[in-house]
C-alpha cells in the first residue's frame, strides 16, 4: 500500500512539474521576439517618462523570452487620453502597459467628464515609487516661505497638467482648505513643459512630487531659482525636515479633513503601471513578478540612482488595494470635492 502511495505521489509530482514547465515554455514562446510597449501619458522629459524609460531598459530580462521594452508618449488632456486608450483601445494581450497619473482614479469616482474607464477593472502591474508632493515657487517672487506667501496674499501662477494631476488637484484643494492665493494655468502636456513655462516666466511655480523635482528640475533647485515652500504629506520628507506641512496652516476642521482624505493619500497610487482589462491573468502575474524583480535589480537601481529616481515600490496587489481604497472617501466630503475639483 505504501509503495502504491509513493508511486502515485511521484506520478503527481512529475505531472505538476511537466505542467509548470509547459506553462513557462508557453509564456517564453509568447514573449520571445516581441516588443512590449509602455505608453506614457505625458510628454518626454518629465518624471513619468524618466521612470518609464529607466524601467524599460531593464525589465525585459526579467520576463520569460526577454522581450524588448519600448516607450511611447501619448500626452493630452492631463494624461486622460492615454488612460482611456489603455482601457478602450489597447489589446489585452500582455504587450501593452500604461503609465498615467493615479489622480485619475479619484476623478473617475467623482464623475469627471471624458473619463471612459472603470479604475478597478485595470490589471495592476505595480508602482516604482510612492510620491511625496511639494510646492515649488520662483525665487523671483521674493517669497521664501509658505507663511510669507499666505500672509502676503500674493497670487502665484502655478502650472498644471489637468484635472486628476497633483499639479492641479492639490492646489485647488489648498485654495479651499488654506485660502492659498494662487492662479492655476493648466493644460500643459507634462511637467517637462511646465518647467519650460517656469523658466520662460509664463508660470511662477508648480505642485510636483519631490521625486520628480530631484530627477528633472535639478538645475532649478541647484541654482536656487526654485524654492520648496510647502509639503503635502502626512510627515516631513527626510530631505526636507524644515519645510512645513500644509495641514499646519488649515484653520477649519473641514479643511483638515479635505487635506487628510485627499492630499495626504495620493502618494501610493500616483505612478501606476497598468494593463488593459481582460489581460490574461497569467500574463498579468508574469509582468507583476518581472516588475518587482526589476525594482530589486542592481543594474536598474544604479541606473535609477544616476537619474535621481527614488525607488520605493508597490507590488501589483498592493497597488490594486490602494486604488480600491480611493473609492472609500468619506461620503460627506464628496459634494465638496466635486465642486473643488471640477
Amino acid at each position: 500500500m505504501a509503495d502504491r502511495q509513493v508511486k502515485f505521489l511521484s506520478i503527481v509530482s512529475v505531472f505538476v512539474l511537466v505542467h509548470l514547465a509547459a506553462a513557462g515554455f508557453a509564456q517564453d514562446s509568447f514573449y520571445k521576439g516581441k516588443n512590449v510597449r509602455i505608453i506614457v501619458g505625458a510628454a518626454a522629459g518629465g518624471g513619468y517618462d524618466t521612470y518609464s524609460r529607466t524601467i524599460a531598459r531593464h525589465m525585459g530580462k526579467h520576463v520569460p523570452g526577454n522581450p524588448t521594452f519600448v516607450v511611447d508618449n501619448m500626452p493630452g488632456a492631463g494624461f486622460l487620453i492615454s488612460a482611456n486608450h489603455m482601457y478602450k483601445v489597447a489589446k489585452p494581450d500582455g504587450l501593452t502597459i500604461g503609465h498615467f497619473i493615479g489622480g485619475l482614479f479619484l476623478q473617475q469616482f467623482l464623475g469627471k467628464p471624458g473619463v471612459e474607464f472603470e479604475s478597478v477593472k485595470f490589471g495592476f502591474v505595480g508602482a516604482p515609487g510612492q510620491d511625496n508632493y511639494v510646492m515649488g515657487i520662483s525665487k523671483s517672487l521674493g517669497i521664501t516661505s509658505a507663511e510669507q506667501w499666505l500672509s502676503s496674499k500674493t497670487v502665484v501662477k502655478l502650472g498644471g497638467v489637468g484635472a486628476g494631476s497633483a499639479t492641479d488637484d492639490i492646489p485647488k484643494l489648498l485654495k479651499e482648505a488654506l485660502g492659498l492665493p494662487m492662479q492655476l494655468v493648466s493644460g500643459y502636456s507634462g511637467t517637462a513643459t511646465v518647467k519650460l513655462a517656469f523658466n520662460g516666466g509664463e508660470v511662477q511655480g508648480v505642485c510636483n512630487s519631490w521625486e520628480s523635482f530631484k530627477a528633472t528640475w535639478k538645475n532649478e533647485l541647484d541654482s536656487g531659482n526654485l524654492i520648496i515652500v510647502m509639503q503635502h504629506v502626512p510627515k516631513p520628507h527626510p530631505d526636507l525636515p524644515k519645510v512645513p506641512i500644509d495641514i499646519t496652516f488649515a484653520k477649519t476642521d473641514e479643511g483638515k479633513k479635505l487635506i487628510r482624505a485627499i492630499v495626504h493619500t495620493v502618494g501610493p497610487t500616483a505612478r501606476p503601471y497598468v494593463v488593459p482589462p481582460a489581460t490574461p491573468k497569467d500574463r498579468v502575474e508574469i509582468l507583476r513578478k518581472a516588475f518587482m524583480d526589476t525594482m530589486k535589480d542592481p543594474e536598474f537601481l544604479a541606473d535609477a540612482e544616476k537619474a535621481k529616481l527614488d525607488i520605493n515600490p508597490l507590488d501589483g496587489a498592493s497597488l490594486e488595494k490602494a486604488v480600491r481604497e480611493v473609492f472609500n472617501v468619506d461620503p460627506t466630503l464628496v459634494p465638496k470635492l466635486k465642486e473643488i475639483l471640477k
